[in-house]
Order: C-alpha cells, then sequence, then structure tokens
C-alpha cells in the first residue's frame, strides 16, 4: 500500500498488498487464486508521522512528500488553525485493560513495525479506541453486530473499543485523520460502514471489504494508530442475510477489525486473518489471537 503525498488523509488504496511485508511472507511464493465461492479481504494503512512541534501546532509529512508549510509567524498562535488534535485526550496514566495471555503460536503477521524492526505499531492503550458507524446503506442489524465485535475485539486484545453512535460521515475516499467540526478536538474515530462497489470500487469482484488505520507519533517516539476505518459490502451483506449467513458477515467484520488494530494477512487459511475466506474460520485461531495480544501491549502517547 503506497502512502498518500496528502497529509492527514489515507484513500482507500488499490490492491495489491503492503510494498514491505514481513520477511516471512516475503518469501512464499503468490497466493493461489481464491477458492470458488470465497471472499477476498482486503488491507490499507497510510502511516502519517508527526515530526515537529511548531508555535501553531503539530505538523505533518506522510512518506517521502514534503512537510506541510510551518504556520504563519505573523498569525497569531491562538487564531492559526490546528491539523492535528491537541494532545493527550482522554489519555490515562495507565493503560485502560490488559491484553489476554497469547497463544503459543507463531503465525501472524504486523501491518507496520516500530523502527526496531520488531515491535508492532499498536494503539495507544491509556486511551479507548472510540468508533463511529455510518448507517447510510448499512444492513438492518449494522449496530448490535458492530457492537458485538467491538466487545469480541476488547476482549481479545485488553483495548477499551467504545461505540459512539452513528455519524453522517460516509465511509470510502479521502478520509481526514482530524476533523475538529463533526468530532471536537481530538483524532477522528474509527469509522465503519457499508457501500457498494459502484460507490467504492475496491469493492468491486469478490471482495468483501476493506480495512486499515493511519499513525502518528511524537519526532523521535514511537508510532500509534491514531484512526481507521472499515468499509464493507452493502449487497453482499445483503446475500449473507438472506442466505441466513450471518455468522459469516461478523467473521468479515472481525477480520477487518484485526486490520484496523494492526494485523496484516497471513497464507494460513486456518486463520481469520487469511487473505480469503470461504466461510469456514468463524473467529480469531490461535495465531490470530497471540498477534492481537502482542498489539494490544502497545505503549502509551501523551504526546498525541
Amino acid at each position: 500500500m503506497t502512502e498518500d503525498p496528502a497529509t492527514q488523509r489515507y484513500p482507500l488504496p488499490p490492491w495489491p498488498p503492503p510494498t514491505q511485508p514481513p520477511p516471512a511472507q516475503a518469501a512464499l511464493p503468490p497466493a493461489p487464486p481464491p477458492r470458488r465461492g470465497s471472499r477476498v479481504l482486503r488491507a490499507f494503512v497510510v502511516a502519517v508521522a508527526v515530526v515537529g512541534l511548531v508555535a501553531a501546532g503539530w505538523w505533518l509529512r506522510t512518506g517521502e512528500a514534503p512537510p506541510v508549510p510551518r504556520a504563519d509567524p505573523t498569525v497569531a498562535a491562538e487564531t492559526a488553525p490546528r491539523t492535528v488534535p491537541t494532545p493527550g485526550y482522554e489519555e490515562s496514566d495507565e493503560p485502560l485493560g490488559a491484553p489476554p495471555p497469547a497463544p503459543a503460536s507463531d503465525v501472524f503477521a504486523f501491518v507496520a513495525e516500530q523502527d526496531d524492526g520488531i515491535t508492532p505499531v499498536a494503539w495507544d492503550p491509556c486511551r479507548p479506541v472510540a468508533v463511529v458507524l455510518s448507517p447510510d446503506g448499512a444492513p438492518a442489524d449494522a449496530e448490535p453486530l458492530l457492537v458485538d465485535a467491538l466487545a469480541r475485539m476488547t476482549e481479545v486484545t485488553g483495548l477499551q473499543f467504545r461505540y459512539e453512535g452513528t455519524t453522517d460521515e460516509l465511509p470510502g475516499g479521502d478520509r481526514a485523520a482530524y476533523q475538529p467540526d463533526r468530532y471536537g478536538d481530538r483524532w477522528a474515530p474509527v469509522l465503519v460502514g457499508w457501500r457498494t462497489p459502484d460507490q467504492e470500487p475496491g469493492l468491486a469482484g469478490d471482495v468483501a471489504g476493506l480495512g486499515g488505520s493511519a499513525s502518528a507519533g511524537p519526532e523521535g517516539g514511537p508510532l500509534a494508530w491514531v484512526t481507521g476505518s472499515v468499509t464493507l459490502d452493502g449487497p453482499e451483506y445483503a446475500e449473507l442475510a438472506a442466505g441466513g449467513d450471518a455468522a459469516v458477515g461478523r467473521a468479515i467484520l472481525l477480520h477487518e477489525l484485526g486490520h484496523v488494530v494492526g494485523l496484516a494477512h497471513v497464507w494460513d487459511a486456518d486463520q481469520l486473518m487469511a487473505s480469503t475466506t470461504s466461510g469456514e474460520v468463524l473467529d480469531f485461531a490461535d495465531g490470530d489471537l497471540a498477534g492481537l495480544a502482542r498489539l494490544g501491549a502497545g505503549v502509551c502517547i501523551p504526546e498525541l
């Protein structure tokens, strides 16, 4: 996935997968084509690095794009618009929860790692992970489905997922990581919604969902995921509901939330984080759970 040069925005980029996959995956042969009836599950991610602190607030850059210009020094700091939230929103002095014991499995991969090449980029465990639902095009059971999935994510990571209700924001396309007019002075919540392939071309073909997050970090410090998005195929979910396959729809949502938390695809079809599903794996398996437990053990970053 290529980093978007436009600051603070992360579109749903086209497949293929990340250009820097974990070493264990890099040596493997190309994935076989999806089996008949399988659904492709895709991930996206853009890292937004916070690289400096200036009088008017933080300034950002993404990838190799030039930094956002510093604020006009002739404009008073208190009147210059912020480009990221005031640091420390809802930050506690200690983690709000603890990850469960990790199963003895190494069948997992991370979307991104810190500079040490080992520690995964994770969410700040000292603040809740806020999530909102876009009801436009969503199935009738979208809200209880999402609430149930978030409870499962809290259980398997120790992170405290908090459902905040519906939003008028639509999923897909360019999404700003900081939307103070809509969500206040904080990072935008994780957005979950449903679209059609016409509305979101990334859902064309057998693709059932897209999911990923954006990261930020203080200069010289670690990165953390700060916001994310899940976009699911509305017509696909309608077919699942008609066929009595609600459990498959839940599994697809959990898979995409796994990407939001920081898990990448694996090549083991027995794991929920495999890149395709035929509806046989309905919840996280041992490898998924081992990776999720590690992602729940991130560091607190009050500077964000």
